[in-house]
């Protein structure tokens, strides 16, 4: 016996509304990952040239200078990674060690067409640690 289902249309077509919504969210999630992760993957190598660069500067033998040497090689990092033409830098001696730092910021569109732009802010002191400090 078929019986007629009177009085719910409520409960009809409401699968594709919810499909959308949830395919919109995938979508402004999957876009703001493709424009953040660069960003955050650039600044990351960025923090590891620069310990590798301090680290390597402290090391070097003979008479040349460390401070240029270590600013020569932060500045090739700075083009490898995207860094944008604003970023100060800054390598000072202390006593026996030396640091390094670099800041810069950088506008990253989370939602499509400029809607929400997230500053991404980078902030990295880089100083040598390990065997070459220790007397």
């Amino acid at each position: 016996m078929k019986r007629t289902v009177i009085g719910r249309e409520a409960e009809r077509g409401s699968a594709g509304v919810k499909m959308m919504i949830v395919l919109m969210g995938i979508i402004l999630a999957a876009n703001a990952g493709y424009n953040y992760v660069p960003v955050a993957y650039n600044a990351k190598a960025m923090k590891d040239d620069m310990d590798t660069a301090v680290l390597q500067g402290m090391a070097l033998p003979g008479k040349v200078n460390p401070i240029d040497n270590v600013k020569e090689r932060i500045q090739k990092a700075m083009v490898v990674n995207k860094v944008p033409q604003g970023a100060t830098l800054d390598v000072k001696q202390a006593g026996n060690a030396m640091n390094a730092r670099v800041t810069y910021s950088e506008p990253v569109n989370l939602l499509p067409f400029g809607m929400y732009r997230y500053n991404y802010t980078f902030d990295y002191t880089s100083t040598p640690t390990g065997f070459l400090l220790k007397q």
